[in-house]
């Protein structure tokens, strides 16, 4: 199995931590995305989105976006239970995740950190940013992981971009709920952090 990856991506981030806490072997590939890298010839054969994360099987099938990935990798694990309501419950986080959180979290980091010329979309991705950290700290409030009683694919799915999100000059002081959560993540057996190169 190869993970072709850029490692300060969130969505990578995601794949790599799951394998971890599974203690999947895998082979690591780095894409620049930033010289090119996920739009060469070579590459496109594999994802024609040209994005990554992109997973390889060992029988040569590919598999692009980050959360079909953790979807299939844990399928048979602790981290998402066969319960039908339970795995519907995970996609609905899941689906916000990509749809409301993620064009706005990891979109205005993304901007401080690679596009300052895109400053000005700044203030109208904070402030959907914000209504989705709400949105988390209210259930958060109230839960401790997003479905169930223990991790599962949802926790990792929002915390990739989450625990960044002062990278984008978002201030989590406020959000108790969702610190003591994230705390619960980086506790967990076989945490890695987004820095570390596989």
């Amino acid at each position: 199995m190869k993970l072709y990856d850029f490692l300060p991506s969130g969505n990578g981030y995601k794949v790599r931590l799951l394998l971890s806490w599974l203690d999947q072997a895998y082979e690591y590939q780095e894409v620049d995305i930033h010289a090119g890298d996920s739009h060469s010839p070579e590459f496109l054969t594999l994802n024609p989105a040209g994005q990554i994360p992109l997973l390889v099987l060992d029988d040569g099938r590919t598999l692009a976006e980050s959360n079909a990935i953790l979807f299939y990798l844990a399928l048979g694990s602790d981290y998402l239970p066969s319960d039908a309501f339970a795995m519907a419950d995970i996609l609905r986080w899941m689906f916000f995740e990509q749809y409301k959180h993620e064009p706005n979290i990891a979109g205005a980091r993304f901007i401080e950190r690679f596009a300052p010329k895109r400053k000005k979309e700044l203030p109208g991705l904070r402030k959907k940013g914000v209504t989705a950290l709400d949105i988390m700290e209210a259930h958060l409030g109230a839960h401790d992981y997003f479905v169930g009683d223990s991790l599962t694919i949802a926790d990792i799915s929002l915390y990739a971009y989450t625990h960044m999100a002062g990278e984008g000059g978002y201030d989590l002081k406020p959000y108790k709920a969702i610190k003591k959560w994230m705390k619960r993540v980086r506790d967990h057996p076989g945490y890695v952090k987004i820095t570390k190169k596989p």
